[in-house]
């Protein structure tokens, strides 16, 4: 794959202030997937087409949404949502992007997912970090990044949360269902810990 090309592409769907945060994204996937052993090539590529489609009319995006049968349940809730899947789309159809993983991680950047994959979960919380980011609690979260990406993400979905409940505005289950997931999993992840420091080893864990 000609990565240069794809950057000049991407580049010339979005302005340019979007472009910087794709940028900013991309810088801080790749270091998230040095630092917790995920794949940095497939972090660059997932991060630079995570909003492909964002400055898309969102016109242009309901259409390919219906067209294409994409998940159609976006189309009742907020529209910042629409992008994810219509980039995940465009990635394969457009850059012949074939690598699940990396769609997926697209198209959940924004909503999130139960089982959330380690890709996933990078992009995600990269696209909450990176450094052109400035909203209230986000030097929290980014802290948070560097002892444990679920910990940060649930700390990132609770701000979208909160937002959404603040302006009004439905919340996306599948955000909800996230977000319980990765409680879970820290949950689960304590309650190892505490085993393991007692000295019962025989459950093993990727915690």
């Amino acid at each position: 794959m000609d990565l240069e090309a794809l950057r000049e592409d991407v580049r010339r769907q979005m302005p340019d202030k979007r472009w910087r945060h794709t940028l900013g994204v991309a810088e801080t996937a790749v270091r998230l997937a040095q630092r917790y052993g995920a794949d940095p090539a497939k972090a660059e590529l997932a991060a630079l087409l995570h909003d492909y489609a964002k400055a898309w009319p969102v016109s242009r995006q309901e259409q390919i949404i219906r067209e294409q049968g994409l998940a159609q349940d976006l189309l009742d809730y907020d529209k910042e949502l629409w992008h994810a899947h219509v980039g995940a789309w465009a990635a394969k159809t457009t850059h012949g992007i074939e690598d699940e993983e990396v769609l997926d991680a697209i198209r959940y950047h924004t909503s999130g997912r139960e089982r959330m994959t380690l890709l996933d979960k990078i992009i995600c919380l990269a696209d909450y970090i990176e450094p052109g980011r400035d909203f209230p609690g986000v030097e929290r979260i980014r802290a948070l990044a560097e002892k444990s990406l679920e910990e940060a993400l649930v700390a990132g979905f609770d701000s979208t949360i909160r937002h959404l409940l603040e302006t009004g505005k439905r919340i996306y289950p599948l955000t909800v269902i996230a977000r319980n997931a990765l409680l879970a999993e820290i949950i689960s992840c304590s309650k190892t810990s505490e085993t393991e420091a007692s000295g019962w080893q025989e459950t093993r864990s990727n915690c």
